[in-house]
């Protein structure tokens, strides 16, 4: 960190940031001549900080607050190192952090520290997930009360209609993109292709893969980025479930294999044991994903997304090369194959996420499950179990599953369920401009 600082004297600031329950980067800022002493002897503040709710509040009785008189936790650098930070005028930069307790156990409500997890578990047998993901997001007017599609900055006009994989969409904002790409570039985020997606102003970046850690890393970063960078070039730009009721709302898709200890796909059509591991992979998220729809869904205007015929699938099931169902097998080599999970919002936790995906899939490994036949036609229109629907009921489900259990620590299931509780009190008494509001730039 200090030989990057050395050869960026520009970079006065330095932010200490870790991701909370929300995906919300909760931190410090320091001058860039105290980067040293926060390397080497981390920074402190309260354990309770990464479980606030989504407005940045205290969650009434929680154990991490008064009852324990809220103390402080331990924040250590994560391997990352410093990225810059392009978004802002002046030249900064963030160190990447996750929290420990006093004593040097990681801390169970860091979400870092849950993926961190089951990462071990995967460890423990010689094996490393590899992931990426699909990030969908949306570049927004937000500058009246109704929300619009930004004005093309080439042609001063609003895009209206949905263009998908459309170049002349992608070229009218070509001086964005073109800063994403440079951003990308500089903060070490592996930024592969960009389309157009099926909303108006809808955008998709896909992220190349990697080690499951480092997946979460740039998907938690990416995300950060698009937010800043979109308000510096006089728009807004959200990965909010469903920004407008009758346009695609935004998901964000996970593709994963996993390695053994050669460096072969466990997954692979070629190797004998490889459909076995798929399909055991497989029925594992599918029998986790009721209990883990509340990771996939997390806050109220999630499950404006999860309708039929919306780009976004609403039955439990899997299928070879069809994206109508929740887990999709991809064509391609057979030393290549890979899980896509397509039920996730793009409002998620990216840390949570690959957690509980990767999660449930090792859960079907270990338990020798077999899922379903594999369906192949509209999943929309065939009478097969539904993702869940009601947010109240995925909170319960998330906490009571012996399934969850085994994925995530004790304390983050209680944690997150007292976050989530907490929002959804109070949001039931806000009106849609409000909720609106409140997601539009916080997830």
């Amino acid at each position: 960190m200090i030989a990057w600082l050395d050869t960026h004297p520009e970079v006065r600031t330095i932010r200490i940031g870790a991701c909370d329950l929300n995906g919300q980067a909760r931190g410090k800022r320091l001058p860039a001549r105290f980067a040293a002493k926060t390397a080497e002897e981390g920074a402190r503040f309260p354990l309770s900080a990464l479980n606030l709710d989504i407005w940045g509040e205290d969650i009434e009785d929680s154990p991490l607050v008064f009852e324990t008189g809220d103390a402080d936790g331990v924040l250590r650098p994560t391997g990352r190192g410093v990225v810059p930070m392009p978004w802002l005028e002046s030249p900064s930069a963030l160190l990447p952090v996750w929290m420990f307790t006093e004593n040097g156990a990681p801390f169970e409500g860091c979400p870092r520290q849950a993926l961190a997890r089951v990462l071990d578990a995967y460890a423990a047998r010689g094996w490393q997930p590899q992931v990426a993901t699909e990030l969908e997001f949306y570049l927004v007017d937000d500058s009246e009360s109704v929300l619009q599609p930004p004005r093309s900055p080439r042609s001063g006009k609003r895009r209206e209609a949905a263009e998908i994989l459309s170049l002349r969409t992608l070229d009218a904002f070509d001086g964005f993109f073109t800063d994403l790409y440079d951003a990308c570039e500089a903060m070490d985020i592996p930024a592969d292709a960009a389309i157009s997606e099926a909303g108006m102003g809808q955008f998709e970046v896909n992220l190349m893969h990697g080690p499951a850690m480092n997946a979460a890393d740039d998907a938690w970063l990416f995300k950060m980025l698009v937010k800043g960078l979109a308000r510096r070039h006089g728009m807004a730009g959200s990965f909010m479930a469903k920004p407008y009721p009758d346009h695609a709302g935004n998901g964000l898709h996970m593709h994963f294999s996993v390695l053994d200890g050669t460096g072969a796909n466990l997954f692979d059509d070629a190797r004998p044991d490889g459909p076995g591991r798929l399909r055991a992979a497989v029925a594992g998220c599918l029998a986790a994903l009721p209990d883990m729809t509340l990771v996939l869904a997390p806050h109220a205007n999630s499950y404006e997304r999860l309708v039929p015929g919306a780009h976004a699938p609403t039955r439990i099931c899997w299928a070879q090369e069809n994206r109508t169902a929740a887990l999709r097998i991809p064509g391609g080599s057979p030393r290549a194959r890979r899980i896509e999970h397509r039920v996730a919002g793009g409002d998620i936790n990216p840390y949570l996420l690959i957690a509980a995906v990767l999660g449930a899939a090792l859960i079907g490994i270990e338990d020798d499950l077999t899922p379903p036949p594999p369906v192949t036609g509209n999943a929309y229109l065939q009478d097969l179990p539904q993702i869940p629907t009601c947010w109240e009921g995925a909170i319960d489900a998330f906490e009571a599953s012996p399934l969850i259990a085994r994925i995530f620590a004790p304390g983050l299931i209680r944690n997150l369920a007292m976050t989530k509780r907490q929002e959804a009190r109070r949001v039931a008494d806000l009106d849609e401009d409000a909720r609106l509001a409140l997601y539009l730039d916080t997830v």
